[in-house]
């Protein structure tokens, strides 16, 4: 699978492919028209109990790593939205263009789209 992550106040480029918007909310100050995007699947997003409770904290990260994927596997609605969105890169791969994962946090190691990615090629 060619799946890619970048964050959503980075500017669109066509290498980016299908841009996928990973977050429940849309990026403060980013604008529909440039932020490109050709999906916004929001039940594969952390849910806000969650995103909450972490803040983003590295020092959290494996407690949330492990809270995330536990709510990926949880609720029927989630599992779909995660089959969905594998079906997506799947089809998209046997194209020849890259799934980008678009998110809104700050830090480019600290946020729930790497673990998103890491999850979705297994």
């Amino acid at each position: 699978m060619s799946v890619t992550i970048k964050r959503a106040y980075e500017a669109a480029s066509e290498a980016d492919g299908c841009r996928v918007l990973v977050d429940r909310l849309w990026p403060r100050g980013v604008s529909k028209a440039t932020a490109h995007l050709d999906s916004w699947p929001k039940d594969v997003a952390p849910s806000p109990d969650l995103r909450t409770w972490w803040k983003h904290d590295p020092d959290r990260l494996d407690d949330f790593t492990a809270r995330y994927r536990a709510e990926l596997d949880g609720s029927p609605q989630t599992v779909a939205a995660v089959a969905d969105l594998r079906d997506l890169i799947r089809d998209n791969t046997a194209r020849g263009i890259t799934t980008t994962l678009v998110y809104g946090a700050k830090d480019p190691h600290v946020n729930h789209a790497r673990i998103l990615a890491a999850y979705l090629a297994e």
